[in-house]
Protein backbone atom coordinates (compact mmCIF):
# COMPACT_ATOMS: atom_id res chain seq x y z
CA UNK A 1 0.00 0.00 0.00
CA UNK A 2 1.21 3.48 -0.83
CA UNK A 3 1.56 5.81 2.12
CA UNK A 4 0.05 9.27 2.13
CA UNK A 5 2.38 12.17 1.47
CA UNK A 6 0.70 15.05 3.38
CA UNK A 7 2.53 17.59 1.20
CA UNK A 8 0.53 16.32 -1.79
CA UNK A 9 -2.87 16.61 -0.09
CA UNK A 10 -4.86 19.81 -0.57
CA UNK A 11 -7.95 20.30 1.61
CA UNK A 12 -10.80 22.73 0.96
CA UNK A 13 -13.68 23.46 3.35
CA UNK A 14 -16.82 24.86 1.76
CA UNK A 15 -20.06 26.44 2.95
CA UNK A 16 -20.92 25.72 6.59
CA UNK A 17 -18.44 22.88 7.10
CA UNK A 18 -15.83 23.77 9.71
CA UNK A 19 -12.82 21.92 11.08
CA UNK A 20 -15.12 20.25 13.63
CA UNK A 21 -18.78 20.40 12.51
CA UNK A 22 -21.25 19.19 11.39
CA UNK A 23 -21.09 15.41 11.67
CA UNK A 24 -24.28 14.44 9.83
CA UNK A 25 -24.32 16.08 6.42
CA UNK A 26 -20.52 16.25 6.22
CA UNK A 27 -19.51 15.06 2.76
CA UNK A 28 -16.09 14.32 1.31
CA UNK A 29 -15.03 14.40 -2.32
CA UNK A 30 -11.53 13.09 -3.02
CA UNK A 31 -10.03 13.55 -6.47
CA UNK A 32 -6.48 13.37 -7.76
CA UNK A 33 -4.14 14.40 -10.54
CA UNK A 34 -2.51 11.58 -12.51
CA UNK A 35 0.22 14.02 -13.58
CA UNK A 36 1.29 15.41 -10.17
CA UNK A 37 -0.08 12.67 -7.88
CA UNK A 38 -1.68 15.45 -5.82
CA UNK A 39 -4.84 14.60 -3.90
CA UNK A 40 -7.67 17.10 -3.52
CA UNK A 41 -10.14 16.71 -0.65
CA UNK A 42 -13.24 18.87 -0.55
CA UNK A 43 -15.48 18.93 2.55
CA UNK A 44 -18.95 20.33 2.06
CA UNK A 45 -22.63 19.73 2.73
CA UNK A 46 -22.87 18.35 -0.80
CA UNK A 47 -20.48 16.42 -3.00
CA UNK A 48 -18.12 18.62 -5.05
CA UNK A 49 -19.46 17.66 -8.47
CA UNK A 50 -17.48 20.53 -9.96
CA UNK A 51 -14.29 18.60 -9.07
CA UNK A 52 -15.40 15.32 -10.66
CA UNK A 53 -14.08 14.54 -14.14
CA UNK A 54 -15.30 12.20 -16.86
CA UNK A 55 -13.01 9.38 -15.66
CA UNK A 56 -15.21 9.09 -12.56
CA UNK A 57 -12.29 7.90 -10.45
CA UNK A 58 -13.20 10.00 -7.42
CA UNK A 59 -14.00 8.68 -3.97
CA UNK A 60 -16.94 10.27 -2.19
CA UNK A 61 -18.03 9.69 1.39
CA UNK A 62 -20.50 10.96 3.93
CA UNK A 63 -21.43 10.43 7.54
CA UNK A 64 -24.68 8.52 8.00
CA UNK A 65 -26.61 7.12 10.93
CA UNK A 66 -28.20 3.67 11.16
CA UNK A 67 -30.00 2.44 14.30
CA UNK A 68 -28.40 5.25 16.31
CA UNK A 69 -24.86 4.43 15.15
CA UNK A 70 -22.78 6.74 13.01
CA UNK A 71 -20.84 5.25 10.09
CA UNK A 72 -18.88 6.56 7.14
CA UNK A 73 -20.43 5.53 3.84
CA UNK A 74 -17.91 5.59 0.99
CA UNK A 75 -18.99 5.34 -2.62
CA UNK A 76 -16.88 4.38 -5.64
CA UNK A 77 -18.18 4.32 -9.20
CA UNK A 78 -16.95 1.13 -10.85
CA UNK A 79 -19.19 1.42 -13.93
CA UNK A 80 -22.67 2.13 -15.25
CA UNK A 81 -24.97 1.28 -18.14
CA UNK A 82 -23.00 3.71 -20.31
CA UNK A 83 -19.71 1.78 -19.96
CA UNK A 84 -20.75 -1.88 -19.97
CA UNK A 85 -17.41 -3.53 -20.85
CA UNK A 86 -16.75 -6.11 -18.13
CA UNK A 87 -12.97 -6.06 -18.61
CA UNK A 88 -12.92 -2.31 -17.93
CA UNK A 89 -15.09 -2.83 -14.86
CA UNK A 90 -12.70 -5.54 -13.62
CA UNK A 91 -9.73 -3.22 -14.05
CA UNK A 92 -11.46 -0.27 -12.35
CA UNK A 93 -12.53 -2.52 -9.49
CA UNK A 94 -8.94 -3.71 -9.05
CA UNK A 95 -7.58 -0.16 -9.10
CA UNK A 96 -10.16 1.11 -6.59
CA UNK A 97 -9.40 -1.76 -4.22
CA UNK A 98 -5.66 -1.14 -4.47
CA UNK A 99 -5.91 2.65 -4.00
CA UNK A 100 -8.76 2.80 -1.49
CA UNK A 101 -6.56 2.48 1.63
CA UNK A 102 -4.63 5.57 0.48
CA UNK A 103 -7.89 7.40 -0.23
CA UNK A 104 -9.24 6.58 3.21
CA UNK A 105 -5.97 7.66 4.80
CA UNK A 106 -6.21 10.97 2.90
CA UNK A 107 -9.78 11.57 4.07
CA UNK A 108 -8.97 10.77 7.70
CA UNK A 109 -5.74 12.80 7.69
CA UNK A 110 -7.29 15.70 5.78
CA UNK A 111 -10.08 15.92 8.37
CA UNK A 112 -7.88 15.13 11.38
CA UNK A 113 -9.15 18.07 13.49
CA UNK A 114 -12.66 16.69 13.12
CA UNK A 115 -11.54 13.32 14.47
CA UNK A 116 -9.71 14.98 17.38
CA UNK A 117 -12.97 16.80 18.24
CA UNK A 118 -15.04 13.61 17.87
CA UNK A 119 -12.77 10.78 19.08
CA UNK A 120 -15.67 8.30 19.22
CA UNK A 121 -15.76 8.43 15.40
CA UNK A 122 -12.36 6.71 15.30
CA UNK A 123 -14.34 3.51 15.96
CA UNK A 124 -17.21 4.09 13.52
CA UNK A 125 -17.59 1.59 10.71
CA UNK A 126 -16.42 2.47 7.23
CA UNK A 127 -18.77 0.94 4.67
CA UNK A 128 -17.78 0.93 1.01
CA UNK A 129 -20.29 0.71 -1.83
CA UNK A 130 -18.62 -0.48 -5.00
CA UNK A 131 -21.24 0.55 -7.56
CA UNK A 132 -21.34 -1.66 -10.66
CA UNK A 133 -23.89 -3.09 -13.05
CA UNK A 134 -22.06 -6.42 -12.74
CA UNK A 135 -23.01 -8.45 -9.64
CA UNK A 136 -19.42 -9.63 -9.11
CA UNK A 137 -18.23 -6.01 -8.72
CA UNK A 138 -21.32 -4.48 -7.10
CA UNK A 139 -20.82 -4.87 -3.38
CA UNK A 140 -21.25 -3.26 0.02
CA UNK A 141 -18.31 -4.02 2.32
CA UNK A 142 -17.01 -3.12 5.76
CA UNK A 143 -13.47 -1.70 5.53
CA UNK A 144 -12.72 -1.22 9.21
CA UNK A 145 -12.74 2.06 11.12
CA UNK A 146 -11.05 5.47 10.72
CA UNK A 147 -8.58 4.39 13.41
CA UNK A 148 -7.28 1.74 10.96
CA UNK A 149 -6.20 4.50 8.53
CA UNK A 150 -4.38 6.82 10.93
Amino acid sequence: MKKLNPDKLYVEFRNSVTLTDPILGRKYTLTHSDITSNLFLTLDLQFAYDKINTMRDEVVAEWRMNNGCLFLLVYVYVDSQSDPVISISALRNEIFRRELPLALEAIIYGDRNFFVSHPNLDYASICIHFDSIYPEYNSFENWGTPRDYK
